[in-house]
C-alpha cells in the first residue's frame, strides 16, 4: 500500500529532523502493525494515517523543541500505552538508550513484536507498574530523561516518574494548552520529590494547543515515593 507522506515530510522539516528513508519505512510499519492489532485490543481510538502521524507521530517527536535528542542518554517512557512517545522518538533518534514501561501486559507484548520486526537496538519494553518499579534500584534514578504522554494529572504524573530521573535528568510531560492550573496545584509535589519546575513551554501543533512541562531533578527522591499502587491517582501529593 501507498501513503500520502506530504504531511510527515512537512511536519519532519518543521521539526528540523532528518530521517532517512529506512526510518520512513519503519515508521509506515509501526502503523501498519498498530491498525493491525487495534482490531483485537484497545490501543489508540485514532487510526487514519494522517491523523496517527500528526497526532501521535509528529506529537511524540515534538519533543525536540525542548530537549536535544542527537546524544546518547538513557530515557524511560513511563506508561508508554501504544508507544508513545517512546517509539517514535527510538526510531528518529537511534542514539537514545530507551525504556519503555506499561501496566497492562499485552501492551509491553505488542511492541515486543515492533521492537523485533522494526529492528530496534538497545531498547527495552517492560511489564511493570511505577510504583513498583520505583522502589527497584535497578531503575530508581538511572535515566537522563523520563517522559510521558500517560493522561494523568501532574503531581500524580511526577510521582510516577521523577523517581526515575538521576539527579541532573529530567522530566519531561507532555501536555495539552492549558496547563497553569495543573502546574500550580503539583508545586508541593514537584519540591518533595527533589523536582524544580525549569520551564512550561506551550506550541500549537495544528489544531491541538500542546505544552511540555520541564522538570529538572535538582535532589533524591526521598525512599516513601512513590506510595503505593492506586496512592499517588486517588491522593496526589
Amino acid at each position: 500500500m501507498t501513503y500520502n507522506l506530504e504531511k510527515f515530510l512537512k511536519g519532519l522539516e518543521e521539526l528540523q529532523i532528518e530521517l532517512s528513508d529506512n526510518q520512513i519505512q519503519q515508521f509506515i510499519r509501526y502503523y501498519e502493525m498498530l491498525v493491525e492489532k487495534n482490531k483485537v485490543m484497545n490501543l489508540t481510538a485514532i487510526t487514519e494515517f494522517d491523523e496517527v502521524i500528526e497526532k501521535h507521530f509528529l506529537d511524540s517527536l515534538s519533543l525536540i523543541k525542548v530537549y536535544y535528542l542527537k546524544k546518547e542518554v538513557s530515557v524511560m517512557d513511563m506508561g508508554t500505552g501504544a508507544g508513545f512517545p517512546g517509539i517514535p522518538l527510538k526510531i528518529a533518534f537511534p542514539n537514545l538508550r530507551m525504556t519503555l514501561a506499561d501496566s497492562l501486559n499485552k501492551r509491553i507484548l505488542f511492541l515486543q513484536e515492533v521492537i523485533e520486526e522494526l529492528g530496534l537496538k538497545e531498547i527495552e519494553a517492560l511489564h511493570a507498574r511505577a510504583e513498583e518499579l520505583g522502589k527497584n534500584n535497578e531503575y530508581r534514578e538511572k535515566f537522563d530523561l523520563v517522559v510521558s504522554r500517560a493522561v494523568a494529572n501532574l503531581s500524580s504524573l511526577e510521582e510516577y516518574c521523577v523517581p526515575f530521573v538521576k539527579i541532573g535528568g529530567n522530566f519531561i510531560s507532555y501536555k495539552s494548552g492549558e496547563i497553569e492550573e495543573e502546574v500550580a496545584n503539583a508545586k508541593n509535589a514537584t519540591f518533595l520529590l527533589g523536582g524544580k519546575m525549569k520551564e512550561v513551554y506551550k506550541f500549537d501543533l495544528y489544531e491541538q494547543k500542546r505544552s511540555f512541562v520541564v522538570i529538572d531533578k535538582v535532589k533524591g527522591t526521598p525512599k516513601t515515593y512513590p506510595r503505593k499502587a492506586g496512592t499517588p491517582t486517588k491522593t496526589p501529593l
